[in-house]
């Protein structure tokens, strides 16, 4: 059998289509990580410090600000450098574990939609239950199957890909994504590949269906009860509008690898980056300008420090 020399050192090369206009895609990328920091940390600090916030449904919208403030963090600035300043070269070991990094902080995106989903749930179908079912010792039995769900799919199929030999080393992408390395690898990757979809359908698609059928029963029960419920209704199409974005940008780039298309690879890089780093911008803004009770505290503190700053 032939002895094949593994590669173990990786060179980035994400957008190397636009030659010297590629420094160009550093400023957009840039002002989006400024404002998914900044955005984020707003509205994590805001929750924090006002006591009327530390409800449930506030408490997870901070539990999502946390997750969109350390996504970016694991990705961004490695790749604003590589754009910039042309550093592309990455270890296998490095890459492993920005995948795993990434991927495990992603999939937190849909998992968190769901713990919202059965909140609005248990608010307007159940509401003289709430307290009690949102009860922290309570709300573990749904916390937990998911999270060691996450945990055992995102180091199966990082594994995985760690265990391949590479005959090549040019990785078409920004950031370590699953098939991008995999498509680098020696021979056959039908358990990567099917370990990727695994995932796929246990994890996002897995939560959309959750996600769907508990609010196709919160609107029945909204239809039958009247208007009672309508305010409560305005955080169920927030979170609607969140899930259909996030997921047809994780659909578009998940597919982008496994169909073949004519999309340029420029393209491809894009939606990979776009599904991972706009829900981060997104969300926080969504939340903090819809969920009335973080906006008006929000108010109330920009309002209090514009009139306590020192006047010039």
């Amino acid at each position: 059998m032939e002895n094949i020399s593994s590669h173990k050192h990786f060179i980035l090369n994400g957008f190397d289509e636009l030659g010297e206009l590629r420094p160009v895609v550093f400023v957009p990328f840039f002002l989006m990580f400024i404002v998914a920091l900044l955005a984020n940390s707003l509205l994590l600090y805001v929750v924090v410090s006002r006591r009327s916030l530390h409800q449930p449904m506030s408490i997870l919208i901070a539990c999502m600000a946390c997750i969109d403030l350390c996504l970016p963090v694991f990705f961004v600035p490695n790749m604003l450098l590589s754009l910039l300043l042309d550093w592309r070269g990455i270890s296998l070991l490095g890459c492993l574990i920005q995948m795993h990094f990434i991927h495990f902080f992603g999939t937190f995106q849909s998992t968190l939609l769901v713990w919202m989903s059965l909140d609005r749930y248990f608010a307007i179908c159940t509401p003289l239950y709430y307290h009690e079912r949102m009860a922290p010792q309570r709300f573990l039995k749904f916390m937990i199957p998911l999270v060691v769900r996450n945990v055992l799919m995102i180091t199966l199929f990082v594994g995985l890909a760690g265990s391949l030999s590479f005959c090549r080393n040019m990785m078409n992408h920004c950031f370590c994504e699953h098939m991008a390395l995999v498509e680098l690898a020696c021979g056959s990757t039908a358990t990567n590949n099917l370990a990727g979809l695994i995932a796929m359908f246990f994890i996002p698609v897995f939560d959309f269906f959750v996600i769907a059928a508990s609010y196709v029963v919160i609107f029945s029960s909204v239809l039958r009860s009247g208007s009672s419920s309508t305010r409560a209704l305005h955080t169920c199409v927030t979170h609607i509008m969140v899930i259909t974005l996030s997921l047809t940008l994780a659909l578009i780039a998940f597919l982008s690898y496994r169909i073949r298309n004519s999309l340029p690879a420029a393209v491809r890089v894009f939606f990979s980056t776009m599904y991972l780093l706009f829900p981060s911008c997104f969300n926080p803004i969504i939340y903090g300008i819809r969920t009335s009770e973080i906006r008006e505290q929000m108010l109330k503190m920009l309002t209090h420090f514009v009139q306590t700053a020192p006047q010039m």
